[in-house]
C-alpha cells in the first residue's frame, strides 16, 4: 500500500500540490471567518455579562411612574429609574448630543457602567473641586495606537485654559463612544448647554462602557452619568427631562411582550422611546459580524468545490487504474485493502492541506495588518479559542474525508477479470458539429479536440460541472467586490447622497446661505429633523425623519415606486417594511410623544442606517404634525471632487465652532478589509480549478491513448497530436468558463440583494462585474488551461504508444 501511495503521488505531483494548497486555503478562510464572527460579537457580549446589562431600555415622561415598570410579568430584575435631561456638550470646539442621567454614588446592579478609565462618582463631586489638567494621564492599557496619537494630537492643539478651567466643576462619568467623540478623559471639563443656550462645567471624572446603543451623531445621543442633585442645576424645560429604566428579562427573547405591557400599563403617550439588546449587539458588531459572515460563506462553497476536485480526482484516478487494480484482486488483494489504500492517500493530503492552513492561521494571524491581525489577537484572547481551531478543521476534514470514502468505495466494485472493449468499436454516425467543421476546413487539431472533448455526454458534463463551481465562485467574488467600489465611490448608490450634516443652535436658512456662499464646493444644502416614534404595536422605536422641502426634495435613493411629493406621504427602508409587514402603497401609523402620525408609503428607499428602520419624508409635512417647527440638522452635497474633510474644517472655522459639522459616515467603510480577503479567496478557488483541471487532462490523455495511435496513423505529426489534446481540454475550459460566468452574474446579484434585505438596507444595490472583467476571466481560464495541458499532452505523445490491454479496459 505505500509503494503503491508513494508512486501514484510521484506521478501526480502537480495535482496533489494543488490540492493540498487549495485545502489549506479554504481552512485558512474557515478560521478567519471564526474570527471576524467572535470579534464582532464578543466586545459587546462581554461588556453585557460584566456590567449585568438590561435586555430593554424604556425612557418616559416625568409623570409616568417607571418605577413600576420593574414589577411587569417575566421581568427578573430591573435598574432603578434615572432622571435624565437632554443637553449637548462641548469640548474642543466638538459638540455631541448627551442624555444626562442622575445616578447615585454607588452604580446600579442592573446595568452597571463598567469604569475603564478614571473612577465613579462620589458625593464630594457635587460640591464641586478643581479639575487637574491632562498633564500624567495615562492611556488605558486597551486603548489602540492610533486613537491614543488623535488624543495626543488633540490635546496639543486645546488651550490649557479651556481644558482646566479655575471655578470648580461637578462630576460626570462618560460612556466610552461619547467620550471618544469627545475626545474626552479624565480630568477635562465638559461645557454643557441647555435648552436655553446656558453653558455649566461639568469634570469628567471617569470613562464607561455599557452594553446599550452606542453614541451617534444626530441619531443617538450619548450617555453622561451625575449625581441627582446636578441635574436641577442643568436643565428645567419639562420637555427635555424624563426618566429612563432598563428591565431585565427571565426570557431574553420576550422583548416584544414586556415592550407591550410596558406600554399598556404606561400609556403610549408616556414613552419615548424604546431599545433592545438586540439592537445594541447588531449595532456593536457592525461590519465585524458581516464579514465573519462573507468569509464563512465563501469559506464553506470553496470547501465544497474542493470536495468535488477530490471525488474528480480519485474517480479518474480509478478509472485509469483499472487493469492494476483488476490484476491486485486477481492476486488476492480484497476490496476493502483497495479501497483503504486511495482513501489513505487522498484522506492523507487533505489533512495535510488542513494541517498547514490552521497552522499559517495560527502563526500568521495576529501579524496581518489591520482589522484582519486585531481580529486573530482578539479571538486568541477568547475562551472559545481553546477548541474553535480545533473543530473548524476537523469538519473540513471530515467532509473532504466523506467525499474521499464515497469516490473511493468505487474501487472495490471493480471486478477481478476485466471486461475489455471491442478492438473494432461500433461505428456511430459523425456528429453533425463535426461534420459542419470538416466542412468548413477548419484546421483538424480544433475539430478533433472538440470530438474529444464532448465524445462521452456524461464524462463531459461531470467534467464541465465540477470545473464550473469554482468559476462560479470566483464571479460571485468578483460581483462582491464591484459592489462594494460602487457603493465605496457612490455613497449616493446607497443612500447617502449628502457628505456632511450640520448641527447647531443658531443654525437657520440665513446662517447656512451665508456659510454657503462662503463655500462654493457645496452644491446643495437641505434642512431636516428627525424623531423617535413608537411602531403600531408599541413593540419597538423607528426613526421619522424629514428632509428637504416639498419645493426642494431631498434627493432619496428610490429602489421601489417614488419619491415624497404631497403632503403625508414618505418613503421607508426594507427593515421598516419587514417590521411592520407592510409593502410600498400601505398606509402606516406611528406615534411620536403620543401624538399619532398617518403616513402613504409611495416607495422604498436604500437606507443604511437603523438598519433600515426608518420613515423619510419632507420637513413640510412633520410641520404639518406639529413635529418639528425648526430644522435640526442640515444635509449638505458636495461636488463630486470635493474633500469632505477640508470642506468641513473649512465651515467650522469660518462659524467659529458654533456649529458642529460631521461626515455622515459611509458603512461601507467597515467592509474595506475585505477586499484583501476576497483577493485570497480568488486565490484558493484559482488553485481548487487548477487541481480540476489537472485531473480533466489526466482523463483526457488516458482516454484518448488508443486514438493517439490512430492519429499517428493516419499522419498526424507530434505538433498535431499535442494541439488536439490542447484543444480538447480548452473547450472544456471555455465551456466550464461560460456556464460558470453566467450562473455566478445572476447568483451574485441575487445573494447580494438578499444580504441587502436582511440587513434592512434593501435589494437594488447589487452590481455585477464588468463586461470587460467577465471577458478578462474567461481568457484567463482558456489560457491557463492551454498552459497546465501543454505538458502532459507533450509526455504523452513522447511516450511509445502501442494497443494493449491496458488500454482495452
Amino acid at each position: 500500500m505505500a509503494r503503491w501511495v508513494r508512486a501514484d503521488l510521484r506521478a501526480r505531483r502537480g495535482e496533489a500540490l494543488f490540492l493540498v494548497l487549495a485545502t489549506a486555503g479554504v481552512t485558512m478562510s474557515l478560521l478567519l471567518s471564526g474570527a471576524f464572527l467572535a470579534y464582532g460579537a464578543s466586545p459587546w457580549q462581554r461588556v453585557f455579562t460584566e456590567s449585568n446589562g438590561a435586555h430593554i431600555w424604556i425612557q418616559t415622561t416625568t409623570e409616568a411612574d417607571a418605577g413600576a415598570l420593574a414589577g411587569l410579568e417575566g421581568v427578573e430584575s430591573a435598574s432603578r429609574a434615572f432622571r435624565t435631561a437632554s443637553a449637548t456638550a462641548e469640548l474642543g470646539g466638538t459638540r455631541a448630543r448627551i442624555q444626562l442621567r442622575g445616578a447615585g454614588p454607588e452604580p446600579p446592579k442592573v446595568a452597571r457602567p463598567l469604569v475603564t478609565e478614571g473612577r465613579w462618582l462620589q458625593e464630594r463631586d457635587a460640591a464641586g473641586a478643581t479639575p487637574r489638567t491632562r498633564t500624567g494621564t495615562a492611556a488605558p492599557d486597551t486603548e489602540e495606537p492610533s486613537q491614543a496619537a488623535t488624543r495626543s494630537t488633540h490635546a496639543t492643539r486645546a488651550a490649557p485654559a479651556e481644558r482646566a478651567p479655575a471655578q470648580p466643576a461637578e462630576g460626570i462619568v462618560l460612556e466610552s463612544s461619547l467620550a471618544r467623540a469627545l475626545w474626552a478623559e479624565p480630568g477635562d471639563v465638559l461645557r454643557v448647554y441647555d435648552s436655553r443656550g446656558t453653558a455649566h462645567p461639568l469634570r469628567v471624572t471617569g470613562i464607561a462602557e455599557s452594553a446599550e446603543e452606542r453614541y451617534s451623531p444626530g441619531r443617538a445621543p450619548g450617555i453622561g452619568w451625575v449625581l441627582p442633585n446636578t441635574l436641577p442645576h442643568i436643565e428645567h424645560e419639562d420637555d427635555q427631562l424624563g426618566q429612563t429604566i432598563g428591565l431585565r428579562l427571565d426570557d431574553p427573547e420576550d422583548t416584544d411582550f414586556v415592550v407591550q405591557r410596558a406600554v399598556t400599563q404606561l400609556g403610549d403617550d408616556r414613552i419615548v422611546t424604546v431599545s433592545t439588546w438586540q439592537q445594541a449587539r447588531e449595532e456593536a458588531e457592525g461590519g465585524g459580524r458581516l464579514l465573519g459572515l462573507l468569509l464563512g460563506l465563501f469559506g464553506l462553497s470553496a470547501l465544497l468545490a474542493a470536495s468535488l476536485a477530490v471525488a474528480g480526482a480519485i474517480s479518474t484516478s480509478i478509472r485509469g487504474h483499472l487493469r492494476d487494480i483488476a490484476i491486485l484482486k486477481a492476486i488476492g488483494f480484497t476490496p476493502g485493502q483497495l479501497i483503504r489504500t486511495f482513501f489513505l492517500e487522498h484522506a492523507a493530503l487533505g489533512l495535510l492541506g488542513v494541517a498547514c492552513g490552521a497552522l499559517l492561521t495560527e502563526v500568521l494571524g495576529p501579524r496581518m495588518p489591520g482589522r484582519l491581525g486585531e481580529a486573530m489577537r482578539l479571538w486568541q484572547a477568547l475562551p472559545a479559542h481553546a477548541w474553535v481551531p480545533l473543530a473548524i478543521p476537523l469538519g473540513a476534514l471530515l467532509l473532504i474525508t466523506g467525499t474521499t470514502a464515497l469516490a473511493a468505495w468505487r474501487v472495490g466494485r471493480v471486478p477481478p477479470v476485466p471486461v475489455a472493449r471491442p478492438a473494432t468499436p461500433a461505428v456511430r454516425r459523425m456528429p453533425g458539429t463535426v461534420r459542419r467543421a470538416l466542412g468548413l476546413r477548419l484546421p483538424p487539431a480544433l475539430v478533433l479536440g472538440w470530438r474529444g472533448a464532448f465524445h462521452s455526454r456524461a464524462r463531459s458534463c461531470a467534467a464541465v460541472a465540477r470545473l464550473a463551481v469554482p468559476l462560479l465562485l470566483i464571479t460571485i467574488v468578483l460581483g462582491a467586490w464591484t459592489t462594494l467600489d460602487r457603493l465605496e465611490h457612490n455613497p449616493e448608490k446607497v443612500g447617502i447622497p449628502a457628505a456632511l450634516t450640520v448641527r447647531g443652535d443658531d443654525l437657520d436658512d440665513t446662517a447656512v446661505a451665508r456659510m454657503l456662499a462662503e463655500r462654493p464646493e457645496v452644491t446643495a444644502a437641505y434642512p431636516g429633523a428627525e424623531a423617535k416614534a413608537l411602531v403600531p404595536g408599541q413593540t419597538g422605536t423607528i426613526t421619522l425623519r424629514g428632509l428637504g422641502m416639498d419645493r426642494d426634495p431631498y434627493p432619496l435613493t428610490i429602489a421601489d415606486g417614488r419619491a415624497p411629493h404631497r403632503a403625508h406621504e414618505a418613503v421607508a427602508g426594507q427593515g421598516l417594511l419587514d417590521l411592520l409587514d407592510v409593502r410600498v402603497g400601505d398606509w402606516v401609523r406611528v406615534t411620536v410623544g403620543g401624538r399619532p402620525q398617518v403616513l402613504h408609503l409611495v416607495g422604498r428607499s436604500i437606507e443604511p442606517e437603523e438598519d433600515g428602520r426608518v420613515i423619510s419624508t419632507t420637513l413640510d409635512t412633520l410641520r404639518a404634525g406639529g413635529l418639528a417647527q425648526h430644522p435640526g440638522f442640515y444635509h449638505l452635497v458636495l461636488d463630486q471632487d470635493a474633500d469632505p474633510a477640508a470642506v468641513a474644517a473649512g465651515l467650522s472655522s469660518a462659524a467659529e465652532s458654533r456649529v458642529d459639522v460631521r461626515e455622515i459616515p459611509n458603512p461601507v467603510h467597515e467592509l474595506l478589509p475585505v477586499h484583501g480577503v476576497l483577493g485570497g479567496l480568488v486565490t484558493v478557488l484559482a488553485l481548487i480549478g487548477l487541481a480540476e483541471l489537472s485531473t480533466t487532462i489526466a482523463a483526457g490523455v488516458r482516454d484518448r491513448r488508443r486514438d493517439l495511435l490512430a492519429l499517428r496513423a493516419i499522419g498526424l505529426t507530434p505538433r498535431q497530436i499535442i494541439a488536439v489534446i490542447v484543444a480538447g481540454t480548452s473547450f472544456t475550459a471555455l465551456a466550464a468558463a461560460l456556464v460558470g460566468t453566467a450562473a455566478g452574474v445572476l447568483v451574485s446579484g441575487w445573494l447580494i440583494d438578499l444580504q441587502g434585505r436582511s440587513s434592512g438596507i434593501g435589494a437594488g444595490i447589487a452590481q455585477h462585474p464588468p463586461p470587460a472583467v467577465l471577458l478578462l476571466l474567461v481568457a484567463a481560464v482558456v489560457t491557463g488551461a492551454v498552459a497546465v495541458s501543454l505538458l502532459p499532452a507533450s509526455r504523452a505523445v513522447r511516450q511509445r504508444l502501442a494497443d494493449t490491454l491496458g488500454d482495452s479496459l
